[in-house]
């Protein structure tokens, strides 16, 4: 390693500029590739001309050699075994390479489009409510939560108290608790497990790609998306075929989404390291040919020389966040008039074939050895172990540690909790179950006998003109319930659930949710009230409509809305078996409304923000539910 840092501060180094003309900076006497990911080539001895110029050093912790990458090539020491290699102009892979780097040179400012993956992450923290959460138990408003509890319970207490006294049983009639286990209970709890056993297709078809019997970027994706329409349709198609009822309906099909979202996240970024390890592995086979390569021994007539070519962007190691940024930002490159740049000849010098001399033949070699460092690290992501890394992640225990993992963003490497804190898993275990009683108690007092009523109200012909008289009176009955429903539903899913399941799983990061009661435009809202969610849909669906679309944020964010008010929609038809797009219309409405609150009118009035966000919550869900029912 030292001899080759002397000899590297000894000689000009040039063409790898053309990579990574992508950062402008100073000429740095070090090369890129003191990192731990420098390949141990298994290769006979060049000859000692060639030696101190282009000797690669090993590290013994490097991930190929942890990832079981064999590159052994075939070839004898000494100098008959050495041959002219020529760059030809159909080397795509190498071609890009020089591309990227002459259009960051062109305009080393140029913004970089955001990565198809933009990087999120994942920190070990708890959820605002926990009482682990020491910032949290020591609030100010610690006290209205205890009030908001003990007003809940006695709010279930004195519905109780009427039921008894109206029907002689605490929980009345109960028809919602019968219509939950009077049939299918076990088909249901069968077809889960069934639901999230076939979620492992994901790694069977990762592991074809890795094993080179299919490629991601050709009819991978399509296998993958073509498998999520065939999963979702069956788990909408089972509650129709079964015609569960609408608790089975809802469950089932809100997990049959969450594991639709989990599959996509695993396959889309297990597919694009499959495209990373790939170019890797690509680059690596021509780094070792031209270990082979007889430079000639004059001074290339090939313009330019090494001499005369920058080397600034070698100042610093290559990271996984700078490689991504530099191939979303490849476009077609137009070369333009008289005013070419070295790195322009040198383009042109490679994909004319002509020999190279030895310092040409040594800069190429580490402009290879610069991007597989960077390829390496970004194969590596968040892992602190190779073990974890690309692609000996590819485990069936991997993929199915991650199915059970409280979140739908899938990464190499999680922060994760040291042990299981039993008590709090009962505690929230009982949490669970009573907020399931209390929006049972509530449904079934206040909620279930208007619907009711909206039923025999079509089953005796009453025509749409009086049952549209009939909407404010709805309106006013279900606005509190649905109120409380919301809220109850809410704190069921992201408090107590998550949180268990995040602690039996050892999963540190419990940020499941930010204060969005505090939301003065609904983009926070969006932001904010789910986060799992919101993570997903910032990188698979955002960003990936960026990087993949070519289009600006604005429409990135029209199909990111459309798309989530689409599957709220099927929820909705899954619910009612009515495709009315209700849901659909009303949150896409929430886009005038956030550039409403972007106004200079709206700017500083976070009050009234709150206001017309909490607005919204209070009239939304009865809303719905009333059209759903009465139309």
């Amino acid at each position: 390693m030292a001899a080759r840092l002397a000899e590297a501060r000894e000689s000009p180094h040039s063409l790898r500029d053309a990579l990574h003309a992508a950062s402008g900076g100073k000429t740095n006497s070090t090369t890129p590739s003191e990192t731990t990911s420098e390949e141990d080539y298994d290769f006979p001895k060049p000859s000692e001309r060639r030696l101190h110029d282009r000797k690669l050093s090993l590290d013994g912790s490097t991930l190929s050699e942890a990832s079981s990458i064999d590159e052994s090539v075939n070839g004898a020491s000494g100098q008959k075994d050495l041959k002219t290699y020529v760059l030809s102009a159909d080397d795509r892979e190498l071609r890009d390479v020089i591309r990227r780097g002459l259009e960051r040179e062109k305009d080393p400012k140029r913004p970089r489009r955001p990565g198809k993956f933009s990087d999120l992450v994942f920190t070990r923290q708890f959820s605002t409510f926990d009482r682990q959460n020491q910032k949290a138990a020591n609030s100010p408003f610690h006290g209205f939560y205890t009030l908001f509890w003990l007003a809940v319970a006695l709010f279930v207490v004195k519905i109780g108290a009427t039921n008894w006294r109206a029907t002689g049983s605490p929980l009345g009639t109960n028809e919602i608790m019968k219509t939950m286990f009077r049939r299918d209970v076990i088909v249901l709890l069968a077809s889960d497990g069934v639901m999230c056993g076939i979620t492992g297709f994901g790694w069977v078809l990762q592991r074809l790609i890795f094993s080179g019997y299919l490629d991601w970027d050709r009819s991978g994706w399509i296998i993958q998306n073509i498998w999520q329409s065939i999963f979702i349709g069956c788990v909408v198609g089972l509650t129709l075929i079964r015609d569960w009822p609408w608790t089975h309906t809802v469950f089932f099909v809100l997990h049959g989404i969450v594991m639709l979202m989990k599959q996509h996240s695993y396959a889309f970024y297990n597919g694009y390291l499959s495209t990373a390890y790939k170019k890797r592995n690509h680059l690596l086979s021509k780094l070792k040919q031209l270990e082979h390569v007889a430079p000639i021994n004059s001074p290339s007539a090939t313009s330019p020389s090494a001499s005369a070519v920058s080397v600034s962007h070698l100042a610093h190691p290559p990271s996984a966040a700078e490689m991504k940024g530099r191939r979303q930002s490849v476009t077609a490159h137009a070369r333009s008039g008289p005013d070419t740049t070295d790195l322009d000849r040198i383009s042109h010098a490679i994909e004319s074939g002509e020999p190279l001399d030895a310092d040409q033949v040594r800069v190429f070699e580490r402009i290879i050895r610069w991007e597989i460092d960077g390829l390496t690290d970004e194969l590596r992501g968040k892992a602190t172990s190779v073990v974890r890394a690309y692609p000996n992640n590819l485990t069936l225990a991997n993929h199915y540690e991650y199915i059970v993992l409280p979140t739908v963003v899938y990464e190499l490497e999680y922060p994760r909790s040291d042990s299981i804190d039993w008590y709090y898993v009962a505690e929230k275990t009982a949490a669970i179950f009573g907020i399931i009683f209390v929006m049972i108690m509530v449904s079934q007092a206040f909620i279930y006998p208007v619907v009711m009523q909206t039923v025999a109200m079509k089953e005796v012909g009453m025509p749409l003109a009086e049952r549209l008289r009939y909407v404010p009176w709805m309106l006013s009955d279900l606005v509190f319930p649905f109120m409380m429903e919301y809220m109850m539903a809410w704190y069921l899913i992201w408090e107590t659930i998550l949180n268990t399941l995040a602690e039996l799983t050892y999963f540190a990061d419990r940020s499941f949710y930010d204060a969005w009661w505090n939301s003065v435009s609904w983009d926070q809202f969006a932001r904010d009230w789910n986060r799992p969610v919101h993570n997903f849909l910032l990188r698979h669906v955002y960003h990936s409509s960026i990087s993949s679309m070519k289009v600006n944020r604005h429409t990135a964010t029209l199909i990111t809305f459309f798309l989530s008010a689409c599957v709220h929609e099927l929820v909705m038809w899954c619910l009612f078996k009515k495709l009315r797009g209700y849901l659909l219309f009303l949150q896409m409405c929430q886009l005038p409304l956030v550039q409403l609150s972007r106004t200079s009118w709206m700017k500083g009035r976070k009050t009234l923000g709150n206001i017309m966000f909490w607005f919204g919550i209070f009239t939304g869900p009865s809303l719905l539910c009333s059209l759903y029912l009465i139309l």
